[in-house]
């Protein structure tokens, strides 16, 4: 017979489950997104260009749901008018800086579109890993997601350190060729500002309603800002570099935005639910199976899959295994 006590228990431990299967989602939206916008930025030999395109059509997309739902409006009007008098918030205070992760969202877009075509999905990924481990658990503690303060933990620590060793096994090749290792180094950069990006959007999402309509509207800030932000990037390229190349005409080039969509407006529910370092290890899993696959059976012009990044890929996952281990003890 179940009792009562354990019920609570059992509902924890499926939505922690949950979270981090639609973390896994997410994970794979991120690879595929990387995919497409490396390619189109080695196409059009410009990656803050293409950074700009992925994020410009996520941004109409969201535009157009805000002005077809009118609860995504009012989930808005809610984060405006908190930002504005921090204290009447529903959701707890907001302040102006915590809406502009969509800055840390421009960067990892665009190191997607400069390096991805050069060092491959794979490698980008477990990079991304190593900075967003480390963050994740910085960014928990201090308490910046919606879930409050999350406490450091033995296996916490030593998933966060495997991961960091997988970045180092998974680029030990290039060791030898200092502008691909720099190349490494940026996605590194995106990861790190991702986790606190993904706290920061958790708070936007529960002060604008609470449920998956906030989650939306946090969306819409989110590419909103990182929008403006390469957009001014781009005005400055244009200067100095000139135009980019032509458009190319392959529609798949184009879906980058739409992937961006969907997972930075879902990442800003499930935070809510699992916090940002569960939602970092689901994601990391479905980032490094997808992209590997994705070098494996897709792979960009020039790049190729090798044993350290295939072990780095496979040490990484055991990093996520074993950080996730004490978030299911506890529910």
């Amino acid at each position: 017979m179940t009792t009562t006590a354990t019920r609570p228990a059992r509902s924890a431990q499926q939505y922690q489950i949950a979270g981090l299967v639609a973390s896994f989602v997410i994970g794979i939206l991120v690879a595929l997104q990387s995919r497409v916008n490396g390619e189109l930025g080695h196409r059009l030999g410009d990656g803050v260009t293409a950074a700009l395109i992925s994020f410009g059509t996520g941004l109409i997309i969201l535009l157009l749901a805000t002005a077809l739902v009118p609860r995504i409006r009012h989930s808005l009007a809610n984060v405006w008018r908190t930002v504005r008098t921090p204290s009447e918030g529903a959701g707890g205070p907001l302040r102006w800086w915590q809406c502009i992760g969509g800055l840390a969202g421009a960067f990892l877009v665009a190191t997607q579109s400069i390096t991805v075509a050069t060092i491959g999905v794979a490698v980008f990924t477990v990079a991304v890993v190593g900075g967003q481990a480390i963050s994740s658990l910085v960014v928990d503690r201090l308490g910046f997601g919606p879930a409050g303060p999350q406490p450091f933990t033995t296996l916490r620590v030593v998933g966060a350190l495997v991961a960091v060793i997988a970045v180092v096994l998974a680029v030990s090749d290039r060791l030898s060729h200092p502008s691909g290792l720099l190349l490494a180094i940026l996605p590194a950069l995106g990861g790190i500002f991702t986790a606190v990006q993904q706290g920061i959007n958790g708070r936007v999402a529960r002060t604008a309603s609470g449920d998956s309509y906030g989650a939306v509207a946090a969306g819409v800030i989110n590419f909103l800002v990182g929008t403006s932000a390469l957009l001014i990037v781009f005005v400055v390229d244009i200067a100095l570099r000139g135009a980019p190349k032509s458009l190319p005409t392959d529609p798949w080039l184009y879906v980058g935005g739409a992937c961006g969509v969907i997972f930075i407006s879902s990442a800003a529910a499930v935070v809510r639910i699992v916090g940002v370092f569960v939602l970092g290890l689901g994601t990391i899993a479905g980032q490094l199976i997808a992209s590997l696959f994705l070098d494996l059976f897709a792979p960009a012009a020039g790049t190729e899959v090798t044993f350290p990044v295939v072990a780095g890929t496979l040490l990484a996952l055991v990093a996520v295994v074993v950080a996730a281990i004490p978030n299911l003890r506890r529910s």
